[in-house]
């Protein structure tokens, strides 16, 4: 086997490889820690309260796997394994009320944990209660909770590993993710230097080395239907990163055309924390917004929620929010709506309107998300933006606008909300 070092730089160096494409340069990946964390603690509160349903279909469980599946690339699939199979009847977590209580119990005690100890006591218990379908999926949520304790856990990276190590490990076991973790763990010490506390470095390097989309030593030996597979997962890496550089290119410009606005307005502004050294064409988001966001009168946890908001209105001089922006890529809209509702439940007092910037083409999906009940029958007034609409009408918002009412002539609502 080619020298671990020498495989690591290879990944590293690779601009396409997922350690510079979803781990170093994606600021969406920091963004779902915050809303994973908060979509875990509703789940927990559903379990709690007898309220999570009997299915994964609009449960608070399936906003939190879509928020990871919204990581792409690495998560793919990742909320597969919950999918109520009626047939098996698994995961045995949504009839069976004893097991939804022991898995929001297992979250719980999890999201409070302060050792890896505590988590791995936690594992082991949920293992012996052999609920059926609930296996060890359940890691890619406990690495949100934890990065530098649990990596997560997939077909792909199953597959990377054993490549890597010449090993044989299954994927169903909470055993053999026991023992998977702790070999990438004393790897990851070993190699840190060059990797990261973030178990997500070397876990993304198992999934590139799974997915053969890096391929070990010299690829000589390859026959002609394996090289055809690589150079076709070569391609189809190129088109994805292609895509998603011009989806970040659309949110930035977004995000300015909400901030010019805003201080069109007469409004304070900021960007998301850390979007701060963004610019538009040549103009610096820095120079629109505010230095630091106003300190808002909640806890800490929300409040850094809150900040990763795209853009936030505030009535001058004062931290009393006007109107809150999330702009929404062509495959984002779960963890928008979950850091506007935090905003919603910890600082609203009924004038504010939370918008959510959307492209042309994902308007029914934006309609389906606004129709569930927990937000079709709660008091947020979540408004929705097309793109095309933003910046056709910009200029003539900044023009003609005295205050934040204008934007109802080019947003839209759900019905009853």
């Amino acid at each position: 086997m080619t020298n671990l070092t020498q495989i690591i730089q290879q990944y590293k160096c690779d601009t396409q490889s997922v350690y510079n494409t979803w781990f170093v340069d994606n600021d969406q990946r920091l963004k779902a820690f915050r809303t994973i964390r908060r979509g875990v603690l509703q789940v927990i509160e559903d379990i709690k309260n007898k309220s999570f349903p009997n299915d994964f279909k609009n449960s608070s469980l399936e906003f939190v796997l879509n928020c990871i599946a919204e990581q792409k690339q690495i998560f793919v699939g990742v909320a597969h394994p919950f999918y109520w199979k009626p047939k098996l009847r698994i995961p045995d977590i949504y009839e069976n009320q004893n097991n939804k209580t022991a898995f929001g119990q297992f979250l719980e005690n999890c999201i409070n944990a302060k050792s890896q100890e505590q988590i791995i006591k936690e594992i082991v218990h949920l293992d012996s209660l052999k609920i059926k379908g609930l296996g060890p999926a359940v890691a890619s949520i406990l690495y949100y909770l934890h990065p530098s304790l649990f990596p997560p856990f997939n077909t792909a990276i199953v597959n990377g590993f054993n490549v890597l190590f010449n090993d044989r490990k299954k994927l169903g076991s909470w055993s053999e993710y026991l023992k998977i973790r702790e070999i990438l763990i004393e790897t990851n010490t070993k190699h840190k230097a060059d990797l990261s506390n973030d178990l997500g470095a070397i876990a993304g390097l198992c999934f590139e080395i799974g997915t053969q989309k890096m391929m070990i030593g010299s690829d000589e030996y390859l026959s002609e239907d394996e090289r055809m597979k690589f150079e076709k997962s070569v391609e189809k890496r190129q088109k994805e990163i292609q895509e998603e550089k011009q989806e970040e290119n659309l949110h930035t410009e977004m995000q300015y055309h909400l901030l010019k606005i805003g201080s069109s307005l007469g409004y304070d502004v900021v960007p998301a924390s850390n979007d701060k050294s963004k610019n538009h064409c040549g103009n610096n988001f820095s120079f629109l917004s505010l230095a630091q966001c106003p300190e808002l009168n909640t806890d800490k946890d929300t409040q850094n929620t809150i900040r990763l908001i795209d853009v936030l209105w505030f009535q001058k001089g004062t931290n009393n929010v006007i109107g809150a922006f999330e702009v929404e890529k062509s495959t984002s809209i779960y963890s928008g709506i979950l850091r506007i509702t935090d905003l919603h439940y910890s600082i609203a007092d009924g004038d504010e309107v939370f918008y959510l910037i959307i492209p042309d083409s994902r308007e029914k999906d934006v309609v389906l998300q606004l129709s569930r009940p927990a937000i079709k029958n709660s008091a947020i007034n979540i408004k929705y933006i097309l793109f095309s609409e933003l910046r056709k009408n910009c200029d003539a918002i900044c023009k003609f606008g005295s205050d934040s009412s204008i934007m109802e002539k080019i947003s839209k609502t759900v019905k009853g909300n």
